[in-house]
């Protein structure tokens, strides 16, 4: 049974979540689901990122369709190669996006990321993946002397023809793989007799002892008697008390002792599973309603970051402000809408301008997850100091809807979250985002990168349609939640 870098990092994340997919893979996918639009992006960017990369690598000789029993016979001579497929005995897979051949026939293995960094997360680990290379080219027989992590620089910005040597970094990481590589190749070795296993216990997995952000993909599939509430929902909620619930058999937040230590949130979410009206605090609601001043303006931002800029001015992963909703509530009750949509790829002028147009000197921005827009300002304003003075006004005048429900609305079913697609099916049932062609962020960013690539103009119309519609249901979405706490 094969075993690639990315079944290695899965085994490290969750052994059984990988043994699913290796001995049952149509159970996995039944769990998993579809190949996400998220993972798509990741991958067409990491494509991306290397076509730049490989023009630091003059002469480069393609190997994708030569199989990994005769890679060997095609390194013989120094030079640089791409896509190496490497094969051992016991099933190990790895396929090198570069290597320098060397005179003493010794390569570097260079590794390219669309990352920004060296990632050491236990999701993205890139030090464990070279490591994981390493030991199998050596296993292939070949001698390595240097690993590269080549990424992108957080400090480059787009000026002109982009300039593959500006752009990347190559980081040497032999001392950091080198420390870890005794352990990785016991972990190795660990995950190739794993997934031979016939059987494994499969009515729980490790992810029980872990956050809820740290599931695996098919978390439901190995803990089918975890309850709707669980204490996986508890906000904040650390590994350490997530043990010693488990130990204590406790996985519903029911049934959390009154003694046992929480947050004060924690402890609203506690009490809030048996009271399905949920629990506010109204006059501090009140009172920080009170504080705004109108109009409002109800304003939310859509985006793409591109892992390599294509507009002057913005760096790797950046986001490109492409479109905007805006819905104005004046005092007496009057709720005007108006938008934005960029209809090329360009600096966010026009859309700036047309801001200062729709957002006067006076009244209250209120947007979710205001940081957001307000890094955006920020950015801009840096950007442009033109126009600064009414980027940090209305940074100035912002506030943040989903405060309120940080600390003075608790309710069940929002599941431990402050998301607006939470709290928003529960406030404001009649509105949904099920109905849309667009019905997420994740969606609205595939829909833009796609948009600026289309040619015809009914299809660039149809989807022009729903990435305005999506954005502003999500400004709607604010105003009745706003009219519903009042």
């Amino acid at each position: 049974m094969q075993l690639t870098k990315t079944d290695f990092i899965q085994y490290l994340n969750c052994p059984s979540s990988l043994w699913l997919l290796k001995n049952n893979p149509e159970t996995f996918l039944e769990y998993k689901g579809e190949f996400s639009l998220f993972l798509e992006k990741l991958v067409r960017e990491g494509y991306e990122v290397e076509e730049y990369v490989l023009k630091m690598f003059p002469d480069c000789t393609d190997l994708k369709n030569v199989l990994p029993s005769n890679t060997l016979e095609f390194i013989q001579h120094s030079g640089y190669y791409e896509q190496v497929a490497l094969k051992t005995e016991s099933g190990l897979y790895a396929r090198l996006d570069i290597i320098e051949v060397h005179e003493d026939k010794s390569i570097t293995i260079y590794e390219v990321k669309s990352s920004t960094s060296i990632k050491k997360d236990k999701t993205h680990n890139h030090l464990k993946d070279i490591a994981f290379q390493k030991y199998v080219a050596e296993q292939s027989g070949l001698v390595v002397r240097d690993v590269v992590h080549v990424h992108l620089d957080k400090e480059f910005r787009k000026n002109g023809e982009i300039d593959v040597h500006d752009l990347v970094i190559k980081q040497n990481v032999n001392e950091e793989v080198e420390e870890i590589s005794e352990q990785t190749i016991l972990e190795i070795e660990e995950a190739l007799q794993f997934i031979q296993k016939e059987t494994i216990r499969e009515d729980q997995c490790d992810c029980l002892m872990k956050t809820r952000a740290n599931h695996c993909d098919t978390f439901t599939y190995f803990n089918k008697n975890i309850p709707e509430y669980s204490i996986y929902e508890l906000n904040r909620l650390s590994q350490k008390k997530i043990q010693l619930l488990q130990d204590m058999g406790i996985t519903a937040i029911k049934d959390i002792p009154a003694d046992f230590e929480l947050s004060s949130f924690q402890e609203l979410q506690r009490e809030v599973v048996e009271d399905e009206q949920g629990i506010r605090d109204d006059e501090s609601i009140k009172a920080t309603l009170s504080k705004l001043e109108y109009p409002l303006y109800f304003f939310d931002y859509e985006t793409l970051p591109f892992a390599i800029p294509r507009v002057e001015g913005f760096g790797p992963h950046q986001h490109l402000p492409v479109q905007y909703s805006l819905h104005t509530v004046h005092e007496n009750g009057e709720v005007v809408h108006t938008e934005y949509l960029a209809s090329e790829l360009a600096p966010p002028i026009k859309l700036i301008e047309q801001m200062k147009q729709e957002i006067g000197k006076t009244g209250t921005l209120v947007s979710w997850y205001a940081s957001f827009e307000q890094t955006r300002n920020r950015e801009m304003a840096k950007m442009y100091p033109e126009h600064a003075d009414f980027l940090d006004d209305i940074n100035v005048r912002t506030f943040d809807l989903m405060d309120i429900f940080k600390k003075d609305f608790v309710h069940r079913d929002f599941h431990g979250s402050q998301s607006i697609k939470k709290v928003q099916p529960v406030l404001v049932p009649e509105l949904s985002y099920k109905t849309l062609d667009v019905q997420s962020g994740t969606m609205a960013v595939d829909a833009a990168e796609r948009l600026f690539e289309m040619t015809d103009e009914t299809e660039i119309k149809e989807l022009r349609d729903q990435m305005l519609e999506y954005c502003k249901l999500d400004t709607l979405a604010m105003v009745k939640i706003w009219e519903e706490l009042k």
